[in-house]
């Protein structure tokens, strides 16, 4: 499993709109992407989950991907937040 520490960047936050990418692309990747912050993890292809984490810049979260090309989606995901 491969993993990416990320600091949310968007002036408001983790908002709908990069959620809904973030979920787009997990439900993309067949090994599936996991998003960890606050002692939660979710299924970052729940935009709704995601949502639910309420996350605000500046934080911290963790990014968990596995499969082949588990790297070069967490770099993609990573740019979304």
């Amino acid at each position: 499993m491969a993993q990416r520490r990320v600091v949310i960047s968007g002036a408001a936050g983790l908002h709908a709109r990069p959620a809904a990418e973030l979920a787009r692309l997990a439900q993309a990747h067949a090994g599936g992407i996991r998003i960890s912050a606050g002692g939660a993890s979710v299924d970052a292809a729940s935009v709704l989950a995601v949502m639910g984490l309420t996350l605000e810049r500046g934080e911290q979260v963790v990014l968990h991907a596995d499969g082949p090309d588990a790297e070069s989606v967490l770099e993609r995901a990573a740019a979304l937040l």
